[in-house]
C-alpha cells in the first residue's frame, strides 16, 4: 500500500497531476489502438515492465515491444479489442526528480460484435522521468488483482 502526503503546493501538485493524466491518456490510447511502437516509445530506452502475470520482467524498450506485440496479436487473433481505463491516480514528485504514479487499471475486453466486459482489475505503480519529449516510464509494475503477488 502506498502512502502519499497531502501536497504543500496545491497548484504545483495539480499541474503535475494533470500532466501525468494527459501522459496516460496518450500512452494508453496508443496501446488500445495497436500502436505498439508508439506506446513502447513512452518508456525509457532502458525501461522495465514487470507484472505478476508475466514470468519475468521485460527489460529494455525492445523487450517491451516484443511482449506487447505478442499480446496484441493474440487478442487480434481472438477478435478481442481492449480498452484500458486508469483511475484513482496518485502522483508525487520524488527528491531525485522522478515522479511516482500509482493508479488502478480496469481493462475492458470487447469481442467483435459482442458486449464489452471487465476483463481485468489491476494496480499499477510507475516511476516516471522527464526528458526532452516529456514524460517516460522508467519502471512499471502491474499487479493483477486476481493473481498472487510475485
Amino acid at each position: 500500500m502506498s502512502s502519499f502526503a497531502p501536497p504543500a503546493d496545491l497548484a504545483g501538485a495539480t499541474a503535475l497531476y494533470v500532466e501525468v493524466q494527459h501522459f496516460y491518456g496518450r500512452q494508453m490510447r496508443h496501446l488500445d489502438e495497436g500502436e505498439i511502437q508508439q506506446w513502447a516509445d513512452t518508456f525509457t530506452e532502458d525501461g522495465v515492465f514487470t507484472a505478476n502475470a508475466h514470468p519475468k520482467p521485460q527489460e529494455g524498450r525492445a523487450a517491451i515491444v516484443e511482449g506487447a506485440l505478442a499480446a496484441h496479436r493474440k487478442l487480434a487473433d481472438q477478435g478481442i479489442r481492449r480498452r484500458h481505463w486508469l483511475g484513482m491516480l496518485q502522483v508525487a514528485e520524488q527528491p531525485d526528480g522522478t515522479i511516482r504514479a500509482d493508479s488502478y487499471a480496469i481493462v475492458l475486453a470487447i469481442p467483435a460484435g459482442g458486449q464489452a466486459a471487465v476483463e481485468l482489475s489491476c494496480s499499477c505503480a510507475d516511476v516516471l522521468v522527464r526528458d526532452g519529449a516529456g514524460l517516460r516510464v522508467r519502471h512499471r509494475s502491474v499487479r493483477r488483482d486476481d493473481l498472487p503477488p510475485r
